[in-house]
């Protein structure tokens, strides 16, 4: 039982717009999931395909005043991990700045926003939608046109969808973030940095990265610096990376 509400949703358009709606019937941390999401998106405008009953679409409202808000996808993505570590004994990887992969193929997708809220709207809070890759079948991503993801079950691991929604929802709201916070909403990114830093598959690849004028530039990343930024060494110097799209070679198929 959780010490922190979590609210299960037996179908949901969005688990980001539903706690958006509801955000201000939730305490300092709280959440909702679902299995069954019929109208998500994705990352920069993508859309999220629905697996109905097959994976795990789980958000957490946060209204504590955070020192780093920006870097709370970061944060996100080592609370997954912790959390499927436990659970099924895998040692996914991150895809800077939140993707977490298994073998290499996509298993969660985060997608961070902030929210507006009570008199006057002048409340500022930020919610955090997670989608988790549980059971679908090989299929799915075909249809999908998902060459790179995967799922828990395609890559070996034994899920009870019976019982891990609910186990994994409540354990990312009181260990993952609740448990966090206090530190996280003080100190920002930098305290969970090198544990950050141990999973990132960017460091010692060559990536590409956006730049603020539409161009791109490309280089080795090297770190991950206090405030979540990947740090890239090119032939101009050093760039520090926090927006837009980074490709790492080897990864998605990215040369």
């Amino acid at each position: 039982m959780s010490i922190n509400e979590v609210r299960y949703l037996p179908e949901c358009g969005s688990t980001n717009a539903y706690v958006k709606e509801h955000f201000e019937e939730f305490g300092p941390v709280a959440a909702v999931y679902t299995e069954n999401q019929t109208a998500g998106r994705g990352r920069l405008g993508r859309s999220w395909v629905n697996a109905e009953g097959k994976a795990l679409y789980y958000t957490v409202a946060i209204k504590e005043p955070l020192a780093q808000p920006a870097t709370l996808p970061l944060l996100a993505s080592l609370a997954v991990r912790r959390q499927l570590q436990l659970r099924y004994g895998v040692d996914c990887q991150i895809k800077w700045p939140n993707d977490l992969l298994l073998n290499g193929k996509k298993i969660v997708g985060i997608l961070c926003e902030s929210v507006s809220y009570g008199y006057q709207q002048q409340g500022r809070g930020i919610v955090c939608g997670i989608g988790i890759n549980l059971a679908q079948p090989q299929s799915y991503f075909d249809a999908a046109d998902l060459p790179h993801g995967t799922s828990l079950v395609l890559q070996g691991a034994a899920v009870d969808l019976a019982t891990d929604p609910a186990w994994l929802a409540e354990g990312l709201t009181d260990f993952g973030f609740d448990r966090n916070l206090y530190t996280f909403a003080r100190d920002g990114f930098a305290p969970f940095r090198e544990e950050y830093k141990a999973a990132c598959i960017n460091l010692g690849r060559r990536v590409t990265f956006d730049l603020p004028d539409g161009s791109q530039g490309a280089g080795e990343a090297v770190d991950v610096d206090a405030e979540g930024r990947l740090v890239v060494r090119t032939d101009a110097g050093e760039q520090h990376v926090f927006t837009g799209e980074v490709s790492v070679h080897g990864i998605y198929g990215a040369v």
